[in-house]
């Protein structure tokens, strides 16, 4: 028996199209087909996958976290490291960098628009060349 790997993550916001806009624009995620719910929200893709799931809140009187709680960040193994520091630059979208002491592990973290840290991962190795991370 095993729990498999991470399917997706939701978020309940207010702020959907800001949120749409930075998976897409952001992370470069595609929104695609969702499901009719009775409530309006957005399914963000990665390689055909659906693994942003948004739920706009907005038309309830649920309150807007101001973060992600006790989840700490959500991780995603990445390519391109050096593209998408070059991507998240040219939009001057704040993020931080680092090597993963022992230097297998390269890292980018940023913030959406939820407050929700988004943690990306490269293997060091199949990244070659690309620019190297601060150490941490």
């Amino acid at each position: 028996m095993s729990v498999g790997v991470l399917d997706h993550f939701n978020i309940r916001t207010r702020k959907l199209a800001e949120s749409v806009r930075f998976y897409e624009e952001i992370l470069g995620l595609t929104k695609g087909d969702r499901p009719d719910f009775t409530f309006p929200g957005a399914w963000l893709y990665s390689e055909g996958k659906p693994v942003v799931h948004l739920v706009d809140i907005s038309p309830t009187s649920e309150p807007q976290k101001p973060d992600s709680g006790v989840v700490h960040h959500v991780a995603f193994a990445s390519r391109d490291f050096s593209g998408m520091k070059q991507r998240l630059e040219s939009k001057g979208f704040p993020f931080r960098d680092r090597q993963v002491p022992g230097g297998a592990i390269w890292q980018i973290f940023v913030c959406d628009p939820n407050g929700v840290t988004i943690e990306l991962n490269y293997d060091a190795v199949a990244e070659g060349s690309a620019q190297t991370p601060s150490l941490d």
